[in-house]
C-alpha cells in the first residue's frame, strides 16, 4: 500500500466519523464523538507509521537491483565494445583491399582510355588536315565564283546600258507617231471634205445616169446602191481591222488590270493548295515543344526557313505556308528530322534547318541530272543543271514544268530527226526553253527574258537562245529549231489531261468550236486544231466575199467567247479559196 493510499483512506475515515456523527445525532454527546476522533487518529498514525516503513523497504530492494542491472549493464556494453571494434577493424582492412583493388583497375582503364583518347586526337589532326585542304579549295573556288560575278556585273551594266539606248529609241518613236497621228488627223479632215466633194459629184453623176442612160431612176438608183453597198461592205470591213487592232492594244492594258484584281479576290481558294504543306505529328502535345517557351523555337524556325508555321486546332498536324515549294520543302524536311529526333531548341533547329538545305541542294541537281539524261542531252554545265532541277518544284496550269521541258525535248528531237536538222541541238533547245521559270519569282522580268540572259551566260548556242527567245512567237524566229520547240511546247501542254482538263472535256470542246463555225450561212466546213487554240473555217467563196470573211471571222470569235468557257484564248481564222480548173485537150 502506497502512501497516497493512506492519506486516502485516512480521509476517508474522517468522512466516515463526521457522517456519523451527523447520523447519530445530538443523542451522542461531545464526549464520545472526540473519543472515537482520538482512537480513529491514532489508528491513522498506525497505519502511517507502517506505511512509511514498508515504502522504505521497498525503496531500498529497489535501489540494490537498479545497481545489479547498472552494473550487468556495463559489463555487456563493454563486451559489445570490445567486439565492435574487432569487426570494424576486419571491414576497415576488407575495404581497404577492395579500395587498392579498384584503384588499380581505375589506373589501367584510364591509362587505356588515354591511349585512345591519343589515338582519336591524331585522328581528328588528320580530319583537321583534309579540312583545312578542302577549304582552301573552296577559298579558290569562291575566289572563281567573285570573278565570274564580276563579269555578269560587267555583263549586267552593258546591258543597262543598251535598255537605256532602247528606251533614249523608243521615246524618239514615241514622238515621231505623235507627230504621225497629227499628221493622220489632217487626212482625215481632208478625207472628210473629198468625201463631202464626192457626194456633191455623185449627185451629179447621178442626175447625168439618168439624162445619159435613159434609165428610170428607180433603176439608177439601184444600180447606184449595189455599187455603194459594195464599196460600203468593203469600207466596213476595214474599219473593223483597224477597230480590232486598236481593241487588242487597249485591251492588253485592261486585261493586265482585270487579271491583277482577279488573282488577288481569287488568290484565297488556290492558296492553300499551293502554298501550304501539311506535317503530321505524332500527337498535339508535341505542339507546345515546337513553339517553344514564349515562341523561341517557332520563331527561329520561321526566321532561318523563311516559311510561316501555322499550328492551330488541327488534329496531330501542322501546317507549312509559303508561295516558295522549295523553301516549304526544306522546312518540311527540317520540320520532319526535328520530330523524329526530339531535340527541339533554336541551335538544333539551325543546324538542321542548314542540313536540310545541303539535302535540298543535293536532291534539286540529282533531278537535273536525271532530267538531263532523260532527254539524251549532254555537255549542261553544274550551274545550268542546277537551274534545271529547281522546275521539278515549278508548275503551270498543273503540269510539272520539269516534265514539260522532257516531253518538249523528246518532241523536238523526233521532229528534228525527221527534218533532217540536228536532233542533239533540238533537244537541247526543248529542254532549255522554260529555264527563266526556274528564277522568274526571284528575278524581275519574263521567263523569256530570264532565260535569254541565263543561256547567254552559260554559253549555250545561239539557236538554244533563239528557241528560248521565240517558242511562245515563232514567226519572228531566226532558226528553224524555234520553231520546232514551238510546236513541241504547243503539244506538249495541249495534249489531253496535260494542264488539269479530263479526255471528256476536251472532246466536248473541240466539238463545240466546230458546231458554232459550222452554224453560219456560207461555211462549207470547221476544224478545231492545235488542241482547241484555233478554228479554222473554211467557206464557200461564192457566197462570202474578202470583205465578208473578215466580218464572218469576227462575228465567230464573238459567239464563242460568249458561249463556250475555255483557257487563253481561241484563234478563228476564216479560208477562202477560189480555184479555176479547165482541161486542155
Amino acid at each position: 500500500m502506497s502512501l497516497l493510499d493512506l492519506v486516502l483512506l485516512l480521509l476517508v475515515l474522517g468522512l466516515g466519523g463526521v457522517l456519523l456523527l451527523r447520523r447519530k445525532g445530538e443523542d451522542r454527546s461531545a464526549q464520545e464523538a472526540r473519543e472515537l476522533l482520538e482512537a480513529a487518529r491514532r489508528e491513522a498514525r498506525e497505519v502511517l507509521e507502517a506505511a512509511r516503513k514498508e515504502a522504505r523497504d521497498i525503496l531500498e530492494a529497489a535501489r540494490k537491483e537498479a545497481r545489479d542491472i547498472l552494473e550487468a549493464a556495463r559489463q555487456e556494453a563493454k563486451a559489445l565494445r570490445q567486439e565492435a571494434e574487432v569487426r570494424a577493424k576486419a571491414q576497415r582492412e576488407e575495404v581497404e583491399a577492395e579500395l587498392r583493388r579498384r584503384l588499380e583497375a581505375a589506373e589501367a582503364e584510364a591509362k587505356k582510355r588515354l591511349e585512345e583518347a591519343g589515338e582519336r586526337l591524331k585522328a581528328e589532326r588528320e580530319e583537321l588536315r583534309a579540312e583545312r585542304e578542302r577549304l582552301r579549295s573552296l577559298q579558290e573556288e569562291l575566289k572563281e565564283e567573285r570573278e565570274r560575278l564580276k563579269a555578269e556585273r560587267e555583263e549586267l551594266r552593258r546591258e543597262g546600258e543598251r535598255l537605256a539606248k532602247r528606251a533614249e529609241a523608243l521615246d524618239a518613236r514615241a514622238a515621231r507617231l505623235e507627230e504621225t497621228e497629227a499628221e493622220l488627223v489632217r487626212k482625215e479632215e481632208a478625207l472628210k471634205a473629198e468625201a463631202r466633194a464626192l457626194e456633191e459629184r455623185l449627185k451629179e453623176v447621178e442626175r447625168r445616169l439618168y439624162e445619159v442612160a435613159g434609165l428610170t431612176p428607180e433603176e439608177a438608183r439601184r444600180l447606184v446602191l449595189e455599187r455603194l453597198d459594195r464599196e460600203l461592205e468593203e469600207e466596213k470591213a476595214q474599219r473593223v481591222r483597224a477597230a480590232l487592232e486598236r481593241a487588242r492594244l487597249e485591251a492588253r492594258r485592261e486585261a493586265q488590270k482585270i487579271l491583277a484584281q482577279a488573282m488577288q479576290r481569287q488568290a484565297s481558294e488556290t492558296a492553300a493548295q499551293l502554298a501550304v504543306t501539311v506535317v503530321p505529328i505524332p500527337s498535339d502535345a508535341m505542339k507546345g515543344r515546337i513553339i517553344g517557351r514564349e515562341g523561341r523555337n517557332i520563331r527561329a524556325f520561321e526566321a532561318l526557313t523563311g516559311v510561316d508555321l501555322i499550328i492551330d486546332d488541327t488534329p496531330d498536324a501542322v501546317l507549312l505556308s509559303s508561295f516558295n515549294p522549295i523553301r516549304r520543302e526544306i522546312a518540311r524536311m527540317a520540320l520532319e528530322e526535328l520530330l523524329k529526333d526530339g531535340r527541339i531548341h533554336p541551335s538544333r533547329i539551325e543546324e538542321v534547318v542548314e542540313k536540310a538545305k545541303q539535302e535540298m541542294k543535293t536532291f534539286i541537281y540529282e533531278r537535273g541530272e536525271e532530267a538531263a539524261l532523260e532527254a539524251g542531252v549532254v555537255g549542261l554545265k553544274p550551274g545550268l543543271i542546277q537551274l534545271l532541277g529547281r522546275l521539278h518544284f515549278r508548275s503551270s496550269y498543273g503540269q510539272n514544268v520539269l516534265k514539260h521541258s522532257i516531253q518538249v525535248a523528246h518532241l523536238a528531237g523526233i521532229m528534228a530527226a525527221e527534218l533532217g536538222l540536228d536532233a542533239a541541238l533540238a533537244r537541247r533547245a526543248g529542254l532549255l526553253h522554260d529555264i527563266g521559270k526556274s528564277v522568274d519569282r526571284e528575278v524581275e522580268g519574263s521567263h523569256v527574258e530570264i532565260g535569254i540572259a541565263l543561256a547567254r551566260r552559260f554559253g549555250e548556242p545561239k539557236e538554244v537562245v533563239d528557241a528560248i527567245a521565240h517558242h511562245h512567237d515563232p514567226d519572228n524566229a531566226e532558226t528553224l529549231y524555234a520553231v520546232l520547240v514551238a510546236a513541241a511546247d504547243a503539244l506538249s501542254a495541249a495534249r489531253p489531261g496535260a494542264r488539269r482538263e479530263s479526255l471528256e472535256e476536251y472532246l466536248q470542246r473541240l466539238e463545240a468550236l466546230e458546231r458554232i463555225a459550222l452554224s453560219f450561212p456560207g461555211v462549207e466546213t470547221a476544224f478545231a486544231v492545235q488542241a482547241g487554240r484555233e478554228v479554222r473555217v473554211i467557206v464557200k467563196p461564192e457566197k462570202i466575199s474578202d470583205a465578208k470573211a473578215t466580218l464572218l471571222a469576227r462575228e465567230i470569235a464573238s459567239r464563242i467567247e460568249k458561249e463556250m468557257n475555255y483557257p487563253g484564248q481561241v484563234q478563228v481564222t476564216v479560208v477562202r479559196e477560189t480555184r479555176a480548173v479547165e482541161y486542155a485537150r
